[in-house]
């Protein structure tokens, strides 16, 4: 089932979120309806908050930027197909150089900034079936992976942006929460009933 993804300026996306045990109910469901969600808006990553779920839980497929011919032929292949649900994720250590990409959030619709993240995650979580693991993860993958667990600790990436360029993109975020934006998926707005 697709979800409503909640925008920019809802509680919910600030709160951290609260870990989950194997007996969380539906858990099984929300992945799957994350992950139809996350397709739907053509997404490559999607966490809980983001559908109202204040919980530890996000979802990520970055087989989008696979065919990003930019990139080395090393990379696009562990890009494509990689699929990966993180249950109580905890991020151990970043490392590497700083780098700037240009991000953007399905919460934040039609707002993109320059971010700078480190290149290489050592995060430990948990996958579908409770097991635990840890990995290390470089590249546009940790990217992604930073990116998501930022919302499980209620951080967005306009967090991470100069005030010059926050005060840039003020009007847009108003925008988002009094409903103005119009993204072809659905979404709920906090300033706004309905939708």
């Amino acid at each position: 089932m697709i979800l409503p993804i909640v925008g920019y300026g809802d509680p919910v996306l600030r709160k951290v979120g609260e870990e989950i045990t194997s007996e969380h109910p539906n858990l099984k469901e929300i992945v799957a309806n994350m992950y139809e969600t996350m397709y739907n808006a053509y997404g490559v990553g999607l966490a809980a908050p983001q559908v109202g779920l204040s919980i530890r839980l996000f979802v990520i497929d970055t087989t989008p930027f696979g065919d990003d011919e930019d990139l080395p032929i090393e990379e696009q292949q562990q890009l494509k197909g990689f699929k990966r649900t993180f249950i109580n994720a905890k991020i151990l250590k970043e490392e590497g150089e700083l780098w700037g990409f240009n991000e953007g959030c399905l919460s934040i619709p039609d707002v993109r900034e320059d971010v700078y993240r480190h290149e290489k995650v050592t995060i430990e979580y948990c996958d579908e079936d409770f097991n635990l693991k840890t990995e290390v993860f470089d590249g546009l993958v940790a990217r992604v992976i930073q990116h998501e667990y930022d919302h499980i600790e209620g951080i967005l990436f306009t967090d991470l942006i100069s005030s010059l360029k926050k005060k840039l993109i003020k009007s847009k975020l108003q925008n988002i929460m009094d409903g103005k934006s119009r993204p072809d998926y659905r979404m709920k707005f906090c300033n706004k009933k309905g939708r």
